[in-house]
């Protein structure tokens, strides 16, 4: 099934657009669990003068923005309204004078090596984040010791009128695994900075990350990263494991054996599969020690039962 093609009012609205549109365009290729529907549109803006033409543009549609498709289930029914997904015009870093000035469309690991590569300390935790940096900003992204928060001097952001908005470290309230701003503000562009260190000492300390993670993570399969976050006072991969979820199986979606809060697609699995097991190890964890599991992992769309032509 597919839904309504809103192309033609879309580039009635705004004839000026230089990015592209692509009506009831799949995500499936593009997330990392390789699950999920169409988005209704799917917008790739040239930059971000472009992004903001559009929203200004077009204000009555659900906006809803994707990354490198990494922490993410798209439900099976697919993304009604507009998906905004960043690339080519927000895929530049710079350094200099301390400062890393990156798109928010750039891998998290490649601002670590850029970081690196200028001998500046204080990112190498990014070697560990899956994903992009626009997510980082979204979730506080973090690992092996260090958060988005420790590092971030300023972030671009664009609201859902086209308005452009500059913030500071303070003004993203930043909190485990969270941001504050506003839902409708699709991030551009960050600026981080690094501390002055050792190049060998930096370039270590990424590779010890990219030891320890490919020895405790299923990283070579297709998988969303860390599901849950961890509760206060909790581990949620001991929880998981405490309630007999390791390796448990929906449909062609599995807890993984190799760390248990991630969950694996097989290679047949449906989003209502992956999401399925979620809520399952959610409801065993719950029985098991009385704490509820949150999801770390973003899940968009409907279900295929609520797609509409």
């Amino acid at each position: 099934m597919a839904f309504a093609d809103l192309l033609p009012e879309l580039q009635a609205a705004a004839p000026k657009l230089r990015g592209r549109l692509l009506a009831n365009q799949s995500l499936a290729e593009i997330t990392w669990f390789r699950v999920g529907g169409p988005a209704q549109i799917l917008f790739t803006p040239a930059d971000e003068e472009d992004l903001a033409y559009f929203l200004a543009s077009v204000p009555d549609h659900p906006v809803t923005v994707i990354g490198l498709g990494s922490n993410l289930i798209v439900r099976d029914g697919g993304v009604p309204g507009i998906v905004v997904r960043l690339a080519r015009g927000f895929n530049e870093v710079k350094v200099e004078d301390n400062l890393v000035t990156t798109g928010t469309a750039v891998p998290d690991v490649k601002v670590a090596r850029a970081a690196a590569d200028a001998s500046l300390a204080g990112l190498a935790f990014y070697r560990g984040v899956p994903g992009a940096i626009g997510g980082a900003l979204r979730m506080n992204a973090g690992a092996y010791g260090g958060e988005t928060k420790d590092a971030l001097v300023e972030a671009r952001a664009v609201d859902r009128k086209g308005n452009l908005h500059v913030l500071s470290n303070k003004d993203m309230g930043f909190s485990y695994r969270h941001s504050s701003p506003p839902d409708d503000y699709i991030f551009t562009r960050a600026v981080y900075r690094g501390m002055p260190g050792d190049a060998a000492a930096i370039a270590a300390e990424m590779e010890s990350i990219t030891e320890r993670r490919e020895a405790t993570q299923p990283i070579k399969s297709r998988t969303g990263g860390s599901t849950f976050k961890n509760p206060e006072g909790h581990k949620a991969w001991q929880l998981i494991d405490g309630a007999g979820c390791r390796g448990l199986i929906v449909g062609d979606a599995q807890v993984s054996e190799l760390h248990c809060n991630f969950l694996i697609n097989r290679g047949n699995a449906s989003a209502a599969d992956v999401e399925g097991l979620g809520e399952e190890v959610r409801r065993r964890v719950k029985e098991n020690s009385g704490v509820q599991l949150e999801w770390e992992i973003k899940r968009i769309g409907v279900p295929a039962a609520k797609v509409s032509a």
